[in-house]
């Protein structure tokens, strides 16, 4: 390790897909009870879009031509008044998964709680890249436990032709979303992966295209783990392990099909395990997540001590989890104080 660097990469980040990880089915069911539209008909349009353009002559992405199809509904009348507050607002009827926002919470409290690695000042960052609304995540309950969200966004009232000669603009107190800001589909998800690499969601003037040595990036791949929900995210579980980092596939309890999918995920090589989107105490995610998260902790401390056994000249002291003295992290009882002495326990396995 190098011993002048621009970051301490000391940072562990949970890097989350959203629709069928963290909660059940599609984000965008709200949109369709506020305005009392049956979204069958919505999503059943949207699935023929593409092979209606291509008789046109016309190519389109059938991961964001819905994007396009909520704004045709807006210009029609159907979704009147649509804007990025009531996107927003409408996050907040997402229901999710068993165990979630609290195990967001959890995971954070292991690596915050725990002396060894609060003593080189390690922390837990959780982030979410979805190729589903950004607004109506940020409007949700697991908003105040995430540092970053990267999903589509919609622009209100588009600016006109020769807006730069205009020297006022009318204020419209009845906005709506008429073009689109940004597009997330499943390969674009994985620039996101390199910002937070990189850092560039936290310093302005560092661009997700400069070149930043290994050693000088915020939040090294190795530190990272991403959890999603299938095949569709095999672009970003290929860039995570091909750069040392860990991807865990997740299915709906029950569903047989996405157990088939991810078991062949895992048999491939794509991901390093799978489980059911079950974040409660002692589930097999909530076990793999986190005793992978402790590991990558040791792992930084281990690597922090050799970093200084470099500057003050004496031997590193390595860490074994069968040494008495090493405390796992915190206790239980430590996160769940309501929780009597007798289940203070950590989960087997973990």
């Amino acid at each position: 390790m190098a011993e002048d660097k621009l970051h301490r990469q000391n940072i562990v980040a949970c890097v989350w897909d959203f629709d069928k990880t963290l909660i059940p089915g599609y984000m965008q069911w709200p949109i369709f009870r506020h305005y009392g539209f049956d979204e069958k008909i919505f999503w059943r349009e949207v699935n023929r879009l593409p092979e209606v353009y291509k008789k046109r002559g016309q190519v389109v992405s059938p991961d964001i031509i819905y994007l396009n199809h909520i704004l045709t509904y807006v210009r029609n009348g159907i979704f009147p008044g649509l804007n990025n507050a009531l996107l927003r607002k409408l996050g907040a009827q997402l229901t999710f998964y068993q165990g979630l926002p609290g195990f967001f919470q959890t995971l954070k409290d292991i690596v915050a709680r725990h002396p060894l690695y609060a003593r080189f000042e390690i922390r837990l960052e959780h982030y979410i890249i979805s190729t589903g609304l950004a607004e109506m995540i940020r409007g949700s309950a697991i908003a105040p436990h995430v540092e970053g969200v990267y999903g589509c966004e919609f622009i209100e009232d588009p600016l006109p032709p020769r807006f730069e000669e205009q020297k006022e603009f009318e204020m419209d107190a009845a906005a709506e979303i008429g073009q689109i800001g940004q597009i997330v589909d499943n390969t674009i998800k994985t620039r996101f992966i390199f910002e937070i690499n990189k850092g560039t969601n936290k310093i302005d003037t560092i661009d997700v295209n400069s070149k930043i040595a290994p050693e000088d990036r915020r939040i090294p791949i190795e530190n990272m783990i991403y959890i999603a929900d299938g095949p569709s995210d095999v672009p970003v579980f290929s860039v995570v392990r091909k750069h040392g980092g860990q991807a865990y596939a997740v299915y709906e309890p029950k569903n047989e099909k996405e157990f088939a999918q991810n078991d062949e995920l895992r048999s491939g090589g794509r991901v390093d395990h799978f489980g059911r989107a079950d974040y409660r105490e002692k589930s097999d995610t909530f076990m793999w997540l986190t005793s992978h998260v402790r590991q990558i902790c040791d792992r930084i401390v281990l690597q922090s001590e050799e970093a200084l056994s470099r500057r003050v000249g004496r031997p590193p002291r390595h860490i074994h989890r069968d040494d008495p003295a090493y405390d796992r992290g915190p206790r239980q009882s430590d996160l769940f104080p309501e929780k009597s002495a007798a289940t203070d326990k950590e989960p087997a396995g973990a």
